[in-house]
């Protein structure tokens, strides 16, 4: 069984439409004992780092997460709530989960390239488990200010650019996170969560 954080900064809808496609035996709550006793947990969001951490503290969410990585039961972050999965996020000053080490930076403006980055962009991964039947250079869906940068670069299993090369995607043993949206990302999104869910 699949828990899905509900925070209310989670693209909920989506990602809820995905598995369902997928069959994938789910539910969306925000109930601590149901959260902890899951299988799995896709801790999604959308929107601003502080107020993310604001909700998940004043409802006690944020153990519950880091508990339950600590757990060794899988973990997947989609875009915030990869990001807000580092240790400090850019984004208002803000600390963050502290359970994959490493901070959130903000583009830069002075490349020209406007912020956020949104859209379609190619991306290139390793041989993890989550990338599995995922050919190289598929593209996925981005909405982003900000992008995460691991403390080690071993955590890092993708990348995409957008002038820069910056971290898509991160692992670290029973955690793992894409800044992309594979539930807005097609049949390679798709694979993504797939993946996950058999993991």
């Amino acid at each position: 069984m699949i828990a899905v954080v509900d925070y209310d900064a989670g693209n909920l809808k989506s990602v809820e439409t995905a598995l369902e496609k997928l069959g994938a035996d789910f539910f969306i709550s925000s109930d601590h004992e149901r959260l902890a006793a899951a299988d799995k947990m896709i801790f999604p969001g959308v929107g601003e780092a502080a107020q993310a951490m604001k909700r998940l503290k004043s409802t006690s969410l944020d153990k519950v997460i880091r508990e339950f990585a600590a757990s060794g039961k899988p973990l997947f972050g989609i875009c915030l709530g990869s990001q807000i999965l580092f240790d400090h996020s850019e984004e208002s000053d803000t600390p963050c989960l502290g359970i994959l080490p490493g901070n959130v930076r903000q583009f830069s403006s002075e490349m020209g390239l406007k912020i956020p980055h949104m859209g379609w962009n190619t991306l290139k991964h390793s041989n993890h488990p989550l990338f599995k039947d995922l050919p190289q250079d598929k593209s996925f869906y981005f909405v982003h200010s900000y992008y995460v940068e691991p403390s080690d670069s071993a955590d890092v299993i993708g990348t995409s650019d957008y002038g820069i090369e910056f971290t898509a995607a991160v692992a670290r043993g029973n955690v793992m996170a894409t800044q992309f949206h594979p539930e807005k990302s097609g049949e390679w999104g798709l694979q993504i969560l797939r993946n996950f869910i058999a993991y």
